[in-house]
């Protein structure tokens, strides 16, 4: 199975609508079948993004955890060096991809208009490029 690369750039600068995009990743890879890990760069942004979904919808629910608590789900959402036991999506949260990230089968980066990111992001997307991922890119700006 070859693995996939894929970049959702949004036209929004916010880190708020990055947040709220994350979880419609997940809400699709849910739908998919497909187990989730949300990565960081801090603590309090993994427990943001944990209250969030639990308020995402309305009328759904997308099962999750923070690393360390129990019991586990299909979604985790951890910070720095914690890692699920599984490799199948990582969600990058954060700016640069760790290397973990390429064990995965899957990666996905929300971009958001804002320079740091932007140039986070470029840097993903080459190494992404050069490690023989299957690039996607969907460009939310049109």
């Amino acid at each position: 199975m070859s693995r996939r690369a894929d970049f959702y750039i949004l036209p929004q600068a916010d880190e708020d609508s990055r947040a709220v995009f994350i979880c419609r990743v997940c809400q699709k890879a849910m739908q998919q079948g497909l187990e989730v890990y949300i990565h960081t760069d801090h603590q309090a942004k993994a427990e943001s993004l944990d209250r969030l979904l639990w308020s995402f919808r309305d009328d759904s629910f997308l099962p999750h955890h923070l690393i360390g608590n129990t019991p586990t789900a299909p979604i985790s959402i951890g910070h720095g060096d914690q890692l699920p036991e599984h490799r199948q999506l990582f969600l990058n949260a954060a700016s640069l991809l760790p290397e973990a990230a390429f064990e995965f089968e899957r990666i996905a980066d929300v971009v958001i208009q804002a320079p740091e990111l932007l140039a986070s992001s470029r840097q993903n997307y080459s190494r992404c490029r050069e490690l023989g991922y299957e690039m996607h890119r969907t460009d939310m700006r049109k």
